[in-house]
Formats: C-alpha cells, sequence, structure tokens
C-alpha cells in the first residue's frame, strides 16, 4: 500500500550561513542556534504527526552532510541533500524523487515556521484527496507548506523567490494549470528580527517538545571537529556555558555579556519555570533555551545532558565572567592531574565586610580545594559525568559535586574573578548570611537530611 510523504526543508546551523538576516540581532552563533532550535522543532512536529499517520519523513538539507546532520537531530530520520537549484528546482526535485518511490500524496514544509503542528500536517494531506494543490500561506507573502498529489513541475517555475508575491504568483501559475488549490490558515516564518516574537510565544507558552529535556536527546549543536595534539582540551575545543534561571530577567543580560561573543562558546539557560522575562531575554541573546522541572540540580544536570560541548561550566545567573574566560578555562585543563576548576569570587558591594568573605572564600578555595556556590565550576564533560553529575538533592548539590571531583583531581583556581550580585549579602546582613551559609554546612557534616537542611535555610532567609 503506498504511503505518504513529508519532506521537511531546513539548513545545516553553520554559523554565518544560516539565518543570516537575523546575525545582526542574534550574532552568527545565535542565528545558528535559532536554526538549529526551529529544526528541532519542526522534527518533533513531524516525529508526534508519524505515530498516527502512514507517513514516511525525510530531510531534506542544505550544507552539512547527512552524518552531521543526524548527529545534530537524530539517526530515526532519512536525510537527503536539496541539491542545486533556486528554491523552486529543489522542491520539484524533492517532489520527483518522493512521486518516483511511490509516495500517493506528498507535503514540503519549511523548517522557519514554528505554527506547523500535527493538526496543521493532518488537514493537508487531508485536503489532498480533493485538491490538486494545498499551500499554506505564510504571513510575508510566501507560504511554508506546499503538497501535491501528482508532479506539477510548471507550478515552480517563474516564481520571483524570496519576494512578497511568491504565494500569489504561485496561485495564479496554478490557475493556469487549471490545479484545484485549497489553502491552510495563515502563519508566519521566523526570518528577520521583527519576526521573533512568534518563536517567543512558543517558548513561553511551552508548546514545543524540544524544551522538555528527557531521555536521550539529539545535540542541539554540533561539537567543532577535534585537532590532533597532546592535549585532550585545546583552545578549539567548545565549552557549554550553563545557567539555571528562575525569575532571572534583570540580572541575566549582565551574565550573558562576556559569553555570546566568546568563540567556541555555548550558553544554555536551564529555566525552572520564570514567570518574568527571562525566556524572552534568553532568547533574544540567542541562547539555547531548556524548560526544566524547578530544582538547581536538576535544571543543571538537564543542561549538561543537552550540552554539546567536551568542557561545562556552570554559572549563576546573577554572577559574570571575566573577559577571555574561555581560553583560561581550556589553558587549566590541559594540567595533569586537574578533575575540575573555578574562578577567584569577588562580590559585587563596597562594603568592608564583602572583602573579608571574599578573604575568606578564597582561603576556603585554595586550601581546602572547596570551591562552590557563585565561583563558576568547569570541568571537562567526561569527569561531570564520571561522577553523577549533581545530586538530586534541594541544598548542598554544588558542594557534595566538589567533593567528588576533589577525589580524581586537583581543583584549580583562575587568578581572574568571577563577580557575583551581593543580593543575598544586601538582604540578609553579610554576617548573618554567613552564619546561615556556616550553619548549613555544619549540620551536613553532622549527617543532618538533604531535606531538613533546605527547611532550615529557607527558614533562615524568610522563604
Amino acid at each position: 500500500m503506498k504511503t505518504n510523504r513529508l519532506a521537511i526543508f531546513t539548513r545545516y546551523p553553520e554559523p554565518g550561513t544560516t539565518k543570516t538576516r537575523l546575525i545582526p540581532a542574534l550574532g552568527a552563533e545565535g542565528a545558528a542556534r535559532l536554526q538549529c532550535d526551529l529544526t528541532r522543532h519542526a522534527l518533533a512536529q513531524a516525529r508526534e504527526f508519524r505515530r498516527t499517520a502512514a507517513v514516511t519523513v525525510e530531510v531534506r538539507y542544505d550544507g552539512g552532510d547527512a552524518e552531521r546532520m543526524a548527529e545534530c537531530f537524530g539517526n530515526d530520520m532519512a536525510y537527503r541533500p536539496q541539491g542545486a537549484g533556486d528554491l523552486g528546482c529543489r522542491m520539484e526535485r524533492a517532489f520527483a524523487e518522493a512521486f518516483h518511490d511511490g509516495a500517493a500524496r506528498v507535503v514540503v514544509v519549511g523548517a522557519d515556521c514554528p505554527g506547523i503542528t500535527p493538526r496543521v500536517l493532518r488537514d493537508a494531506f487531508e485536503r489532498l484527496a480533493t485538491a490538486d494543490v494545498v499551500l499554506g500561506p505564510a504571513t510575508d507573502g510566501g507560504y511554508y507548506l506546499v503538497g501535491l498529489r501528482r508532479p506539477v513541475r510548471e507550478l515552480f517555475h517563474g516564481i520571483a523567490w524570496g519576494g512578497e508575491q511568491v504565494l500569489q504568483s504561485t496561485l495564479d501559475r496554478a490557475a493556469e494549470l487549471s490545479q484545484v488549490v485549497s489553502l491552510l490558515e495563515p502563519l508566519s516564518d521566523v526570518d528577520r528580527p521583527e519576526d521573533l516574537h512568534v518563536w517567543r510565544r512558543v517558548l513561553t507558552e511551552g508548546d514545543s517538545p524540544i524544551f522538555t529535556v528527557k531521555g536521550n536527546s539529539p545535540r542541539p549543536m554540533p561539537s567543532p571537529p577535534r585537532k590532533s595534539g597532546p592535549s585532550s582540551v585545546s583552545r578549539c575545543t567548545k565549552i557549554s556555558v550553563i545557567i539555571p534561571t528562575w525569575d532571572e530577567a534583570l540580572y541575566l543580560p549582565q551574565a550573558l555579556a562576556n559569553l555570546l561573543n566568546a568563540p567556541g562558546v555555548e550558553v544554555i539557560v536551564a529555566d525552572g519555570g520564570s514567570t518574568d522575562a527571562t525566556l524572552e531575554v534568553a532568547v533574544e541573546a540567542g541562547c539555547r533555551v531548556l524548560r526544566c522541572a524547578p530544582g538547581r540540580a536538576g535544571q543543571m544536570n538537564a543542561g549538561a545532558k543537552a550540552a554539546g560541548g567536551d568542557i561545562l561550566l556552570f554559572l549563576h545567573a546573577d554572577s559574570w565572567l571575566p573577559e577571555r574566560f574561555a581560553g583560561a578555562v581550556r589553558e587549566a585543563l590541559t594540567h595533569p592531574g586537574v578533575a575540575a576548576g573555578a574562578f577567584r569570587l569577588r562580590i559585587d558591594g563596597p562594603e568592608h565586610a564583602l572583602r573579608l568573605i571574599e578573604w575568606g572564600v578564597r582561603l576556603r578555595s585554595r586550601v581546602l580545594q572547596m570551591p562552590y556556590g557563585d565561583q563558576a565550576l568547569f570541568m571537562k564533560a567526561e569527569t561531570f559525568h564520571a561522577v553523577g553529575g549533581f545530586p538530586d538533592v534541594p541544598i548542598m548539590d554544588d558542594f557534595v559535586l566538589v567533593r567528588r571531583l576533589r577525589r580524581l583531581g586537583r581543583i584549580v583556581i583562575l587568578p581572574q574573578p568571577v563577580v557575583t550580585s551581593a543580593r543575598r549579602w544586601h538582604a540578609l546582613g553579610p554576617w548573618r548570611t554567613m552564619w546561615i551559609n556556616q550553619k548549613v554546612i555544619a549540620g551536613y557534616h553532622l549527617g543532618v537530611p538533604p531535606d531538613r537542611l533546605a527547611r532550615w535555610y529557607r527558614a533562615d532567609v524568610g522563604r
């Protein structure tokens, strides 16, 4: 029995060659991440549709190759290059090959339209029972979907692709060819900075399955190729900076300032259910965004699972790294015997008490090899996974992780400071904050269960 064919048109997410109209707003890396996320969203919808429909799905890509596409997006799809020619030639080729393979009805969609859902796809295939051509109008004058029940080569000839008259020109051509056309609901592509609100709405409403991290997700972005050399860490090694967030719209922009243009760095924001503009800030900055269950340890573990980097760096949303941090991190992990590292702490406030707290943190970090809290802990991804990641506890997760790391080697402290907001110290007072922290640590050493420690902490800080 003949099946239907769904073809998804997309590009390999190579920075600088994809979503070029969004580079001024997001940067080359951010635009490529958006291309990657849009493609993952489209494939998630296709997988859901495939569960209940007699349809085969293929990905028609431009740039890259089938191996790299499968690494990015999963190996459960067929990957074929779009081939040469303008968009019309490439779509005509996709239809011709699908019908040659024996498909009964064929639908081609672009990955740039996050409004495409299983319902839209089902509607398109059903309409092909009576219509020769099905078109999904895009709000920019083009179309996001085209479906055929037999080859119509001339439908793709003589169209000024990329202009505002693509849909109308196609309708005129269909009329000349005596084709019966059925139009779907209009939807919006995400191609220009003014279109970002469309994608932001998908994020804030939680409509996309790609933001629920579970199981073995495909890697969101390809890691740069390793170069041969004596060390497993080189200046080309990719760093994944993971930021757990919950209502951090006020502080997040400063945390991102030195990250987004750093070469070989991806930024993953693992959000635990923000109700402010945190997600909008992250998306507009070009970050990779994950929606997770609340809980800092779980959020950071989810970010680590989705990360494409060989090095993981965990940063609080109210802290910001020094310039050129990436080179210092890579260099630190080349030294024999180093299991992990962190930065010297600097608290953003003028009080003398804060300087004394910084001195105490430096002493604890260097003598006891116990950096944690706001110090931006980093390590190789393989090391993180070898020790089991952050323990699933409501408090002291970073403390426990560092103790595990110490068994594997030395914890290096970089001289460059990570600066963190003084809001906690200002809210409770420096000495009370320090007392609460030490009380919790003492309770941990005495064997107090983490749940009870968390209740102590919430009672002391008044939340």
